[in-house]
């Protein structure tokens, strides 16, 4: 067996089945299956600073918080030391388990492929400082015609070896309207042919639904392949391609079957950071501090009465 092709079977074993590094890792970092997050596009209207946000987090109870790098980069281009920032996250007890950037890790053309490295290096260089463990790697300039899947595992194998660098893994990211990643089999596809032993992908429901993904897929994954979920939900509409962004709602306000899918991952010992991800202008309007309170408890809502399954030998 080649080296490839022994690294391949690590990634898929981690997948599809279980990966004990990982999962006790992930085990460590809650003790029940489900981490409440927010997703600072939930409040990206408001237009606060991420220090503003950090401390609306951490009162409105949230143990997660998955921001945009763009954020970031403005506390940093204006003084703000990454530093600092990382040490508030951890006094806040605010654990930044994912992150949000669109450097171009999978297009076909080389220059553009080089340039969205060089981003992807300087987004995970700032990242580490501030002690995020991820970093969303969606089909960033490649939604509008499909990159062939083999072309794109071999991208993101190249991806996952900068990122090692820096201790920030980044998600194989479901966007339902691409052409690109645009479902769960072609995210799952690449993450397992990368052949590496930290890929991973970040599913969302309002993305699954709107391009097409059964919920049933998400059974076929094991603990490692979902440390984060983009939680949201979505009205009923005939054709799921019509959806846009801005018709995503707090869960359990529209009709995604979040219930079953969160005691599916609860029954087989996932360990996930459910991060609210909304882009409602209404929710822009209000004031934020109402917008992610009434987040948190719309999903310890949906979570309560969910356990995870007892340890071996408990």
């Amino acid at each position: 067996m080649n080296r490839r092709a022994a690294l391949a079977g690590v990634a898929a074993s981690s997948l599809l089945g279980f990966s004990p590094r990982r999962a006790a890792a992930e085990q460590s970092a809650t003790e029940g299956p489900f981490l409440l997050g927010l997703n600072t596009a939930t409040i990206r209207g408001q237009k606060l600073g991420i220090v503003e946000i950090v401390d609306l987090a951490a009162k409105a109870g949230y143990g997660g918080l998955e921001p945009w790098l763009d954020e970031i980069n403005r506390y940093k281009d204006g003084g703000g030391s990454l530093e600092d920032l990382g040490k508030r996250l951890r006094d806040s007890g605010i654990s930044v388990e994912s992150a949000i950037d669109f450097f171009e890790w999978g297009v076909d053309d080389p220059e553009r492929r080089r340039k969205g490295l060089e981003a992807a290096k300087r987004s995970l260089d700032t990242l580490q400082k501030i002690g995020a463990k991820r970093v969303a790697a969606p089909a960033a300039g490649a939604t509008d015609a499909a990159v062939e899947l083999p072309r794109l595992a071999e991208r993101y194998r190249a991806l996952l070896e900068l990122s090692e660098g820096f201790g920030v893994v980044p998600e194989v990211e479901v966007w339902g309207f691409s052409k690109t990643l645009g479902n769960l089999a072609e995210a799952v596809y690449v993450a397992i042919a990368a052949g590496h032993p930290d890929a991973c992908i970040l599913p969302d429901v309002y993305h699954l639904h709107r391009g097409g993904s059964s919920f049933e897929g998400l059974k076929l994954l094991g603990p490692a392949a979902v440390p984060v979920l983009h939680m949201n939900d979505y009205p009923a509409v005939p054709d799921p391609s019509k959806l846009n962004d801005s018709d995503r709602v707090y869960p359990g306000d529209g009709v995604a079957p979040i219930r079953p899918i969160l005691e599916s991952l609860a029954e087989r010992g996932f360990r996930v950071m459910l991060s609210l991800e909304v882009f409602n202008r209404e929710y822009w309007a209000q004031d934020p501090a109402v917008v992610a309170a009434t987040g948190v408890r719309k999903m310890k809502a949906l979570i309560e009465g969910i356990s995870a399954p007892p340890r071996a030998g408990s």
